[in-house]
């Protein structure tokens, strides 16, 4: 198989509202820093993928609009998918297997700042059952997180820590979009918006916008010193139906695991894609994560979750610390659907 690294990541920071930007003005400022990393132009890039999402902006074919942000002529190969674009990253892996290109861009963006996003994100509900009951994201994640506390996996106190966690590493990351400091008990004093959530263990709504370049074999040892070099990925499923499903653990994203190959050799850094506090120890769980391992050194989606954003932005992450010599193996994960339905995971080292 061919060697694919990731070897640029650009980000705009996470805020609630980014004004007056539309599709191409959110793409063009992370599209051109990831291929300026690197010297790269549009001309050099082989076949491009976007991630993101319609019902926000209201609007069919959104995504068309953003490749404005792009150089137009001569036509370039390009891609999307109604998904998180850390998926996008994987089909453009896919891509780059074919073996006739050497590089690959991928970016995605979303503002949260639209819409009610618990609401809209009711419409990946079964049509007919679970939509009329308004089961927004919240709600579902609340039912998730009070079955942990009803078979005694964790307490509210658990999922405080992983909050006040978060948001002390956050503290560090400029792109965070929360990061004022928490202590367990201000937490557990906050009203529940659907218990046992509180405030502080769901994410914030942001809005931002991420790119990565992909190259493969030896023009990615050409572009950078130290490529993250993606030695293992795998994207796994579970059951629609909620009732269908084990919500106190998560077997797809522990099977994605165990095929990307997470268990092999010692991680350095894990960046799980957590929009809800308790969802954080389901992972690490599933994915056999030890304290050892420094989990979401950039605050995670806790602390800034741009719908369709927040999974590639996990990915740029743990490739930036390959890329900058911190660590040595990596992990990164990426979530879609209602209670962690979907997981994308991803094994990155560095030579």
């Amino acid at each position: 198989m061919r060697d694919v690294a990731i070897v640029s990541f650009a980000q705009l920071p996470s805020v609630k509202t980014i004004v007056a930007a539309d599709e191409p003005e959110l793409v063009q400022p992370v599209t051109s820093e990831a291929m300026k990393q690197i010297g790269l132009t549009q001309d050099d890039i082989g076949f491009t993928c976007s991630g993101s999402t319609d019902y926000l902006p209201g609007r069919p074919f959104s995504f068309v609009a953003a490749v404005d942000g792009l150089k137009a002529v001569p036509p370039i190969r390009e891609s999307h998918v109604e998904m998180d674009g850390a998926f996008a990253l994987f089909e453009a892996w896919v891509r780059l297997l074919h073996g006739d290109i050497d590089t690959a861009l991928v970016f995605s963006f979303g503002k949260c700042s639209l819409g009610p996003v618990p609401a809209v994100l009711n419409l990946q509900n079964d049509p007919y059952y679970v939509q009329p009951l308004g089961l927004d994201s919240i709600s579902s994640a609340a039912l998730q997180a009070q079955a942990m506390l009803d078979a005694r996996m964790a307490t509210e106190k658990d999922f405080a820590a992983v909050a006040v966690r978060s948001r002390e590493k956050a503290a560090d990351n400029p792109n965070a979009h929360v990061r004022d400091p928490l202590t367990v008990e201000a937490i557990l004093d906050e009203p529940y918006l659907s218990s046992p959530l509180r405030p502080s263990l769901c994410s914030p709504f942001s809005d931002s916008a991420a790119a990565v370049v992909l190259a493969a074999g030896d023009k990615a040892k050409e572009l950078v010193k130290r490529p993250a070099w993606i030695r293992g990925i795998d994207h796994r499923t579970e059951p629609h139906s909620l009732g269908q499903r084990e919500l106190t653990r998560s077997s797809s994203a522990k099977l994605a695991a165990e095929k990307a190959g997470v268990g092999k050799g010692k991680v350095d850094v894990a960046e799980l894609h957590a929009p809800f506090a308790h969802q954080e120890l389901i992972l690490r769980e599933a994915l056999g994560l030890g304290d050892e391992v420094d989990v979401n050194p950039s605050g995670g989606a806790l602390c800034a979750n741009s719908t369709m954003t927040a999974g590639l932005i996990r990915f740029g992450e743990a490739a930036r610390r390959i890329l900058d010599g911190k660590a040595d193996r990596a992990v990164a994960h990426a979530t879609s659907g209602s209670c962690l339905q979907q997981n994308l995971v991803a094994v990155l080292e560095g030579e």
